[in-house]
């Protein structure tokens, strides 16, 4: 155990009291680094693995810090309490916790012996064989489907969709708990098509009940000039309640329980 809490990893940010990104109340912990470069990401300082500048309100500050598991999981441990009472527990996110295995797994390992429930957020973009080192000691994966055409995939993300829908069919085999998160971008999937063929594939997995969707939103988009970036989202408009409304009953056409927000 003590092994464990001296592994080392790179992090964010630590959110504490957080009710989504997973059940009851929960610690999340962002993690640096991520393969994808989604145009619309919220958490930009999050996609390079180094210690960057950002400017806020004119106050430059460092984005990321070396840490271990036993401080991570000391500051994690302060909201037993109210993990108990509601369920909750800790949830790895980032950028993209898989892009840092080890220090993910001894994070998660260390949960674990110490009774805390566990989930993480990703975006699927790993070599298979880190989620089979993984996923015995998460409780509930939430993992983003964000489209089914590779092209048009790789065109806003960086990357195309090929590892991403293997390993989502691993996943579905073989996690406690998969919960699938598709973030609806105007420009990008926002059709019922497209949302149609993601519910389409979500169904057909066969062990997954819930599917949520995530209106695209502009939370995070002052970062980038933060970090000397330019948001190329800005034309882009939230999508309307009834736009959402009528997507969300195309999951759930297919059985699956939809959600709006996650």
């Amino acid at each position: 155990m003590e092994a464990l809490l001296d592994v080392k990893g790179r992090i964010f940010n630590i959110q504490r009291f957080s009710i989504h990104d997973g059940p009851g109340i929960r610690t999340i912990v962002f993690l640096k680094g991520c393969p994808l470069r989604c145009r619309w990401c919220c958490n930009p300082e999050s996609q390079e693995w180094a210690v960057q500048k950002i400017v806020t309100a004119g106050v430059v500050k460092d984005v990321g810090r070396d840490i271990t598991v036993g401080e991570v999981m000391e500051e994690v441990g302060r909201d037993r309490v109210y993990y108990q009472r509601s369920g909750g527990g800790m949830t790895l996110s980032g950028g993209e916790c898989t892009a840092q295995p080890d220090f993910t797994e001894a994070l998660l390992k260390s949960a674990k012996f110490s009774g805390i429930n566990t989930a993480i957020e990703t975006a699927g973009y790993a070599d298979t064989g880190i989620f089979e080192r993984i996923l015995p000691f998460i409780d509930t994966v939430l993992m983003d489907i964000k489209h089914m055409d590779g092209v048009k995939h790789r065109e806003f993300t960086s990357r195309d969709n090929a590892l991403i829908l293997e390993n989502a069919v691993y996943i579905s085999k073989n996690a406690k708990n998969l919960i699938i998160r598709t973030p609806v971008i105007p420009t990008f999937n926002d059709t019922e098509t497209e949302i149609g063929e993601i519910a389409d594939f979500v169904s057909s997995l066969g062990t997954v009940k819930a599917m949520h969707l995530l209106p695209y939103h502009r939370i995070g988009s002052d970062k980038y000039a933060g970090l000397g970036r330019q948001y190329t989202m800005e034309h882009i408009k939230v999508p309307e309640k009834d736009k959402m409304n009528a997507l969300l009953e195309i999951v759930n056409k297919r059985g699956l329980k939809g959600q709006i927000g996650g």
